[in-house]
């Protein structure tokens, strides 16, 4: 397929632009995940107990809006139970991280509708590439209403919110990511798309698969607070391997693997080392089989990172959750992940090839 000099210059403008605007998109939701985190780890995220999309966006302007946010507070169990007696000044601390959190959130929104509304009057985008634009924003409107079901679980009966909807929570913000990483991708003009085995190709999903359900599992240590206690390492109360009667004394057996917090953190361990000992099997594997240089550097990257990432946990555990070692280790989570979606989309089996002139290489 040929394209005119006109019409070429045209899209690959258009598609720089669609490009930057992503990327911006990107990283502010890396920004919100971090805040989010912070929010999680000072127990500031039940302290705004209504969900108002639009004048939220306005934080207290006087001392009476502030008496009637630290009042509504205070009719919730987790004030009741873990703060009474904490005064207004405390509150506004717990009040800011949470408010800011949402804030980014529904920036992130304003920040994708509106180029997305240029675009679409303009008319630069095809078919597939406004089909997942769509997807994306749709995403972002369900993320909003899943992190409001989530601050819910938390006002009534317990203490803090469900680990299982801080999961997906957190699990939604990243395939939210992930598809605007994926998608910034498949619009370069010049994509390489390198030769390697089948092997290769299928070991670089099979990492992109495990860090999500590590990242999933990660959340469920930060919900249930396993990341406070068992603070050994290598050992895990008492051995490498606790005893199974420990493992799975719930019924059914399944529940712990949600509701245990030895079991949970002992899964994160688990998938941790395999983590580790695929990513380093992937890398040995494209060096002797002479994968091109592009997959190669993608290898060393994602293994060092996986390194770097396994000692920050380690640091992370042994601490007890220092808030600047879990924000640490939650933002090189994301790095990981980061390298992993660029390896899985840069490697196909078969021949060497480019994705030739303007056409996007979406996968």
């Amino acid at each position: 397929m040929t394209h005119s000099p006109d019409i070429s210059a045209k899209t690959t403008k258009s598609h720089k632009a669609i490009r930057i605007w992503l990327g911006f998109v990107a990283a502010m939701i890396v920004c919100t995940l971090l805040v989010g985190g912070a929010t999680r780890l000072t127990e500031s995220g039940l302290s705004i107990t209504e969900w108002k999309p639009v004048s939220g966006m306005m934080p207290p302007l006087s001392a009476q809006a502030w008496d009637a946010e630290f009042e509504a507070y205070k009719k919730i169990p987790q004030y009741r139970e873990m703060n009474s007696g904490m005064s207004l000044s405390e509150f506004k601390t717990i009040f800011w991280w949470e408010w800011a959190h949402r804030l980014l959130a529904r920036s992130i929104g304003v920040v994708f509708f509106l180029p997305f509304l240029f675009f679409l009057i303009r008319g630069g985008l095809d078919g597939a590439l406004k089909r997942r634009l769509w997807v994306l924003f749709a995403l972002g409107g369900l993320q909003g209403a899943v992190g409001w079901w989530m601050v819910k679980s938390g006002l009534s009966e317990r203490v803090s919110v469900s680990q299982y909807r801080l999961a997906i929570h957190f699990l939604l913000a990243l395939l939210i990511f992930s598809a605007t990483v994926w998608t910034m991708r498949g619009l370069a003009p010049r994509v390489s798309v390198v030769a390697a085995t089948a092997r290769a190709a299928l070991t670089s999903r099979i990492l992109l698969g495990l860090i999500f359900l590590q990242l999933y599992f990660g959340a469920l240590v930060a919900g249930l607070r396993a990341g406070k206690i068992y603070n050994t390492w290598p050992e895990i109360d008492g051995g490498f391997i606790p005893p199974l009667d420990q493992l799975f004394f719930e019924k059914p057996w399944w529940r712990n693997f949600f509701d245990s917090t030895l079991t949970v953190q002992f899964t994160h361990r688990m998938i941790a080392y395999t983590l580790f000992a695929v990513a380093l099997y992937h890398l040995v594997d494209v060096i002797r089989t002479k994968a091109a240089p592009a997959a190669v550097r993608g290898a060393v990257w994602l293994m060092a990172a996986m390194s770097l990432q396994l000692v920050i946990g380690i640091f992370t555990l042994l601490h007890q959750v220092p808030i600047s070692l879990g924000l640490l280790h939650q933002a090189t989570a994301i790095v990981v992940l980061t390298l992993a979606l660029l390896q899985t989309h840069r490697l196909q089996p078969g021949e060497p090839t480019m994705a030739q002139g303007l056409v996007p290489t979406f996968r």
